[in-house]
């Protein structure tokens, strides 16, 4: 097994000047494209395996919401058109002779989806459903047959990781978690699951642009409304303030005018033409971080068995926290890359990138770094089963 380690020659990104970072919460559009596709995966990775003793193969990440039309008022508001999210992708619909009920299962793991995670959505009457799956090209399906002990990589990609989070990264992550726990919407039940987080760090402080929807039957005024907002935006920061070392400003809702409010009937801006996409929104690790290293695979609803642009990122990330907690390491960098047709424990490359402290050298850790890698590698297949288990977030 190849395995490169090599000093990052750059200073931590904490310890840098500017800093962006962004998450979408699981209302928005794109992320909940990311999240019907991991589930319509892992519910015919479930069946696959109940009835014929393995995974098939499948790629259900293509996924798109479009957009309906609402009319959102103080107290009240309706659906004018539905919204339409379309299922496509790839799924073995037939196995020997056996017919598999692929698009029931793809329905309903949809509508299982949307109702556990934004429940002001009507399934039968606010969105329309559709599955238009068909099945992966023979070439493809022969790779992924032909090893199930150690499966051979279905594409020539790579996987990119990075640990720690810096102190505005696990803010945004942490906010927008706070914001959509049950907990905060038992306190705030106006707010919707549609929430954005943007983070700008500038040296010493850090300000988050909140983008949250408001369910308009449960406001009843433009009164209530600014309330809440101001309640909200003093929830977030004395929840927060003291768990950061830096100043600490939040701002809510700021394309809000004297006449227009985010208000969606919903929760979610797909309801008025706002549309959605896999893989659009946050990577595996649940953000968006344009100065950190980032791969544009769209990691939920590929296969967890051989799709190397799903078990790849989500094994660097699994291997970068671990390699971040070997004392005397500030920042590391993961990257692995597979190649087509080869094991998924046998990389084409896997390289660590670290700063050290002041104090350590490399040289006195890679060891302790390359036992990490290589053993995470030899059990790459561990990733298929928390992935199906639903034990590893990928959005």
């Amino acid at each position: 097994m190849d395995i490169t380690i090599e000093p990052l020659n750059k200073r931590p990104l904490e310890n840098q000047d500017i800093e962006i970072v962004e998450r979408k919460g699981i209302g928005h559009p794109d992320s909940i494209c990311d999240g019907i596709a991991e589930s319509v995966s892992r519910n015919l990775s479930k069946y696959y395996k109940e009835h014929f003793k393995r995974i098939l193969h499948h790629n259900t990440d293509q996924v798109e919401l479009v957009g309906g039309r609402s009319n959102p008022v103080f107290g009240g508001g309706d659906i004018l058109r539905p919204m339409y999210l379309l299922l496509s992708g790839r799924a073995t619909i037939l196995c020997g002779k056996e017919d598999i009920p692929t698009h029931r299962i793809a329905i309903e793991a949809a509508r299982a989806y949307l109702e556990d995670n934004v429940p002001h959505i009507d399934v039968n009457s606010h969105i329309v459903i559709d599955s238009r799956m068909g099945e992966g090209c023979e070439s493809l399906q022969a790779n992924f047959e032909e090893d199930q002990t150690m499966p051979r990589a279905n594409d020539t990609s790579f996987g990119v990781s990075f640990a720690p989070l810096t102190e505005t990264e696990k803010l945004v992550l942490d906010v927008e978690q706070f914001l959509n726990s049950k907990e905060f919407k038992k306190e705030f039940p106006p707010v919707g699951e549609d929430i954005k987080v943007m983070g700008l760090r500038i040296r010493d402080e850090i300000l988050l642009t909140v983008a949250a929807a408001f369910i308009s039957s449960r406001v009843d005024t433009r009164e209530e409304y600014n309330r809440l907002k101001g309640e909200m935006k003093e929830e977030i920061i004395q929840h927060f303030y003291p768990q950061v070392e830096r100043k600490l400003r939040v701002d809510i809702n700021t394309a809000d005018t004297g006449h227009s409010a985010y208000l969606t009937v919903t929760g979610t801006s797909s309801e008025m033409g706002d549309d959605g996409s896999v893989g659009r929104g946050n990577r595996a690790n649940g953000l968006i971080t344009p100065y950190r290293p980032m791969s544009m695979e769209a990691t939920a609803g590929k296969n967890p068995v051989s799709h190397v642009g799903k078990i790849y990122n989500l094994l660097a990330h699994r291997i970068a926290n671990e390699v971040a907690a070997v004392s005397g390491i500030q920042e590391v960098q993961i990257y692995l890359l597979s190649q087509i047709g080869h094991h998924i424990d046998d990389p084409a490359e896997a390289c660590a990138r670290i700063i050290t402290d002041e104090n350590d050298t490399l040289s006195e850790l890679k060891s302790d770094v390359k036992e990490i890698m290589s053993r995470h590698i030899k059990n790459v297949k561990q990733i298929t089963d928390l992935v199906v288990e639903g034990k590893l977030n990928v959005f």
